[in-house]
């Protein structure tokens, strides 16, 4: 799998994310597409995986204070499931993360997620919440 980055709205990696978005929480998961594309994509860091040049899975990144940053919106489209190919995405991020002086890594996982984050070294902290109509709970990521 080759993975690309862009900051912003404007590059084609931009596109592809929304549409796996669109794809993925928009249309399975029924969540209101003003909630998904929520305003905030321009000042976030986007992640696209493809395989044979074919946008499979994504995921956006925020920057936040204290040298942390937030993984959000991780969707890998239907037909490309249970491939690998968000977990080495994720591991992607992180080891960008780690080059980038990060010191933390965190994310808000749908409860059905969390075994996966949880092997890629992700522990969870807080309660149990609600976004978008899905529980979720927040989880961490120490860079060593």
């Amino acid at each position: 799998m080759e993975i690309r980055m862009a900051w912003g709205k404007l590059n084609p990696v931009y596109q592809n994310a929304v549409q796996i978005r669109k794809d993925v929480f928009i249309a399975e998961q029924e969540i209101d597409p003003q909630v998904e594309l929520d305003g905030t994509d321009e000042d976030k860091m986007h992640y696209v995986g493809y395989v044979d040049d074919q946008p499979v899975t994504t995921a956006r990144i925020d920057m936040l204070a204290g040298n942390r940053v937030k993984i959000q919106r991780v969707a890998t489209e239907k037909a490309a499931r249970h491939h690998g190919y968000a977990g080495e995405l994720i591991k992607q991020i992180m080891a960008d993360a780690k080059k980038s002086d990060v010191s933390r890594v965190e994310l808000d996982a749908q409860l059905t997620a969390m075994d996966f984050y949880n092997e890629l070294g992700f522990k969870p902290v807080g309660e149990v919440f609600e976004e978008a109509g899905i529980s979720h709970r927040t989880m961490r990521y120490t860079v060593k």
